[in-house]
């Protein structure tokens, strides 16, 4: 899917559509990264820089990892799930040149 599409696609849901995993709230916690922000990043996607799709397991579901770009070298990246609801499986906060992460 292009990066655009995408993006509208993730504009379509609301922050009540937005599930995190047990997962990604540790994760969360850990990498001091608010919840609220992610919430806000995939309903506003202005900062997603790039998508790679994986591979779903159950029929009907998508799943990405997404780079959502603050600077040259801060970066956060999202694995989620799409099937009706946003689901958040994982969070990394990237303080490098992330660029070179997906070159």
């Amino acid at each position: 899917m292009k990066l655009e599409k995408f993006k509208e696609k993730l504009k379509s849901y609301s922050k009540e559509d937005i599930i995190f995993t047990n997962h990604a709230k540790l994760q969360a916690i850990l990498r001091d990264v608010y919840l609220e922000d992610v919430k806000n990043d995939v309903i506003n996607p202005f900062r997603l820089v790039y998508i790679q799709k994986q591979d779903a397991k159950f029929k009907g579901e998508e799943k990405y990892d997404c780079y959502f770009a603050y600077s040259k070298h801060a970066c956060n990246q999202y694995a989620l799930t799409i099937n009706g609801k946003v689901i958040i499986v994982t969070i990394i906060k990237i303080n490098r040149d992330w660029q070179r992460a997906i070159g």
